[in-house]
C-alpha cells in the first residue's frame, strides 16, 4: 500500500480576496494522479475516493474518476457534538464515513448507491435547527451552485 502524502488544493478565496488553501492526504497514483483519502471540506466538487490530476504550477485540479462517494458537510454554531453522536452512527450504518470532525464542522463520505433520499432524511432528521445546516460538497456545480453536476448516472448505472 502506498504511503500517504499531503496534497494543497485551492478551495476559493477567503472575503479579502485571498486565496483559500486546503491541505488533504492522498495516495499517489502510478501516473501521478491522486486519490483522495478523505473528503473536503473547503474544496468543492471532491470527496472521498476521487482521483485528481493537478495542474502544473497552480493548487488546481481536474477530476479524472470519481469514487461514487458524496460528500457531506455540517455546520454548526455550537450542539455540534449531540448532532454528531446522534447522526453519525446512522450514516455509518449506511456504510458512511465521518471524515473531519471540529468545533464548528463535520465532513462525511458516503456512497451514492445509498439514496440522496435515505441520506437527506437522515441528515433533514437531525440537522433541523436554525444553527446548524449541511449541504453536499460535490453534488452541484463549484461555480454557480445550483446545477446538479450528474457524475452519479454513470456510478449508478446498471452494467
Amino acid at each position: 500500500m502506498t504511503a500517504l502524502q499531503v496534497i494543497e488544493l485551492f478551495a476559493g478565496n477567503d472575503p479579502q480576496g485571498q486565496p483559500i488553501v486546503e491541505r488533504l492526504p492522498v495516495r499517489q497514483n502510478e501516473d501521478n494522479s491522486f486519490q483522495l483519502v478523505k473528503s473536503p471540506a473547503f474544496v468543492r466538487g471532491l470527496a472521498s475516493g476521487d482521483t485528481v490530476q493537478l495542474i502544473a504550477d497552480t493548487k488546481e485540479f481536474e477530476i479524472k474518476q470519481h469514487s461514487g462517494n458524496l460528500c457531506i458537510r455540517v455546520y454548526a454554531k455550537n450542539d455540534l457534538e449531540r448532532i454528531s453522536e446522534e447522526l453519525t452512527p446512522e450514516l455509518e450504518k449506511l456504510g458512511g464515513e465521518l471524515d473531519t470532525e471540529t468545533p464548528r464542522f463535520l465532513v462525511y463520505s458516503i456512497h451514492v448507491s445509498c439514496g440522496f433520499k435515505a441520506i437527506e432524511n437522515l441528515l433533514n432528521k437531525f440537522v433541523g435547527s436554525n444553527d446548524a445546516m449541511w449541504l453536499y460538497g460535490n453534488v452541484y456545480d463549484p461555480v454557480d451552485g445550483v446545477t446538479p453536476l450528474n457524475w452519479w448516472l454513470d456510478v449508478l448505472k446498471p452494467e
